[in-house]
């Protein structure tokens, strides 16, 4: 199957990148046993964003490729070091992309060079047990998981940024009109519908510059489907000005200027939000004898009825000029009555903090605990490390979900549900219990940070009879002459090199004291 060179409706599935996971370390260092947690956070996973190119024209990158993601954020390390965050992939859109989801609601219309949105956010990094550390919770022995990176479908859909849209039936001469004013050489051939896309042409009009749209021929019906009309009527949207271009040379039964520009206005009424546009009618093909009788005879009767009408011939040029002139007039005023656009501002809204952060709901299954907040901290959870089960009930406590859930009615172990679908966690409910890696001590700590070593207690020992001898309140120390020096190895916290040499050094002190 053939891929078309020009695509303006695509679906595509994007993919942020994970957030990193923290890192649960201690600080290990000659002389610094207990240095303290240095678990560096995790990177933020990169972020999937479309951003417009002036350089690109079609969507057709995309329907080869409809699958795109982000990279992963990196895992982080000892000694303080953060992962890195994973990069984010930039998709170059055309100008005049909208950007939907497959329900049909609009997320950003992307107008104008470097207009930006966020299709999907990447993830954040778990935070590691540096950052968990606290005057509580001085040594955490476990770090946060990275969030995964948001995962959606989107619909986008180009619909052509231009001024003026040439609208009529197929080979009525809009390819050749574009081709006769501009620049442009869009296919030209004496047979329907060739044109299969939006042609663009730049049309300069005395000190007007403006862009033309050749839309693909519409015919009765285009609206609901029929003919090529139903896929290209977005085109004219954007477009300040349409052109009807009608064929006065046809010799279809049951065709005539008249009744084509009223099955055309009223295909553009069907598809809507068109009626404030201004209307040209341009009369094509006068350089035939029969068709110019036919344009003279209707032009008395378009103009009557307020329309600006133009007899004009592609192939000689006739009637071009006034029409040119007459569509950058237009345009001009268009441009004129509408507002200069402000600059893009990034405007931050943060949610409400005023309202519930969860809601408990009781179900079949148990009591169902919904919020943003509770899914996320599960999400971020090793449930492999009791430390860090402890840390979430901690958590979930301090939100008020246990109040809640006594509040409620639920008694000790009912089932808890956080989260929906196969991922859902289920706890059993046991209120004020804690957690295992705090039946020594609280959640985090270690009593050794808090209590002094051995050999600190025995110095500190030693320094209370000494300075009680030189007070007098004690006839002799224990072990006068040793204060200050030659603590042996099991008074010190010792390498086993440096173990082994004081071994030595006190067998030789030994051997030296005994020949005295």
């Amino acid at each position: 199957m053939a891929i078309p060179s020009f695509v303006d409706r695509v679906t595509v599935n994007v993919t942020g990148g994970n957030g990193g996971n923290g890192c649960a370390s201690v600080h290990r260092e000659k002389f610094k046993p207990l240095g303290g947690p240095d678990g560096g956070n995790g990177g933020d996973g990169g972020s999937v964003i479309l951003r417009v190119d002036p350089d690109v024209t079609t969507l057709v990158d995309y329907h080869r490729s409809s699958h795109r993601s982000a990279k992963n954020g990196d895992q982080g390390k000892g000694d303080h070091q953060a992962g890195a965050n994973g990069g984010n992939v930039i998709l170059p859109v055309p100008d005049g992309t909208v950007v939907s989801t497959p329900d049909g609601e609009v997320l950003a219309d992307l107008v104008g060079p470097g207009a930006e949105y966020v299709a999907a956010q990447g993830g954040k990094g778990g935070l590691g047990n540096a950052s968990l550390a606290s005057a509580a919770r001085k040594a955490p022995g476990f770090a946060l998981l990275g969030e995964d990176g948001e995962a959606r479908t989107i619909v986008l859909e180009l619909k052509v940024v231009a001024d003026v849209g040439l609208v009529g039936y197929p080979s009525a001469g809009k390819s050749s009109l574009v081709a006769s004013i501009s620049r442009a050489r869009p296919k030209i051939a004496d047979y329907p519908f060739t044109t299969l896309i939006p042609n663009l042409g730049v049309v300069v009009a005395g000190e007007t510059t403006f862009t033309v749209a050749d839309v693909p021929g519409l015919i009765e019906g285009a609206s609901e489907g029929r003919g090529l009309g139903h896929d290209f009527l977005r085109h004219v949207e954007r477009c300040a000005a349409l052109v009807h271009v009608v064929d006065c040379a046809t010799y279809e039964p049951g065709r005539d200027p008249l009744n084509d520009l009223k099955v055309i206005e009223a295909e553009l009424a069907a598809h809507g939000g068109l009626e404030d546009r201004p209307r040209l009618v341009a009369l094509n093909k006068i350089d035939v004898p029969d068709a110019r009788e036919i344009a003279e005879m209707v032009t008395a009767e378009l103009r009557e009825a307020g329309m600006k009408v133009f007899p004009i011939s592609t192939a000689s040029h006739e009637g071009l000029d006034d029409l040119k002139f007459a569509m950058a007039e237009v345009v001009r005023t268009r441009r004129e009555e509408t507002p200069a656009p402000e600059a893009t501002r990034i405007i931050i809204r943060p949610s409400a903090v005023s309202g519930p952060e969860f809601k408990v709901i009781k179900t079949d299954d148990g009591w169902l605990v919904q919020g943003e907040k509770p899914l996320r901290w599960v999400r971020q959870t090793d449930f492999g490390n009791a430390e860090a089960t402890g840390y979430l009930a901690d958590r979930l406590n301090r939100l008020g979900v246990e109040r809640e859930l006594l509040k409620l009615g639920a008694v000790e172990g009912d089932a808890v549900i956080i989260g929906d679908g196969p991922n859902a966690i289920v706890f059993d409910f046991a209120p004020e219990v804690q957690a295992g890696a705090e039946i020594l001590a609280r959640r985090g700590e270690d009593h050794r940070l808090e209590e002094p070593r051995p050999a600190v207690k025995r110095r500190r020992d030693k320094d209370e009879e000494y300075h009680a001898f030189k007070a007098g309140e004690l006839e002799a120390p224990a072990d006068l002459s040793e204060y200050g020096k030659g603590w042996v190895e099991d008074e010190v916290d010792l390498s086993p090199a440096e173990a082994k040499a004081a071994e030595k050094a006190a067998a030789k002190a030994a051997r030296k004291a005994a020949i005295e």
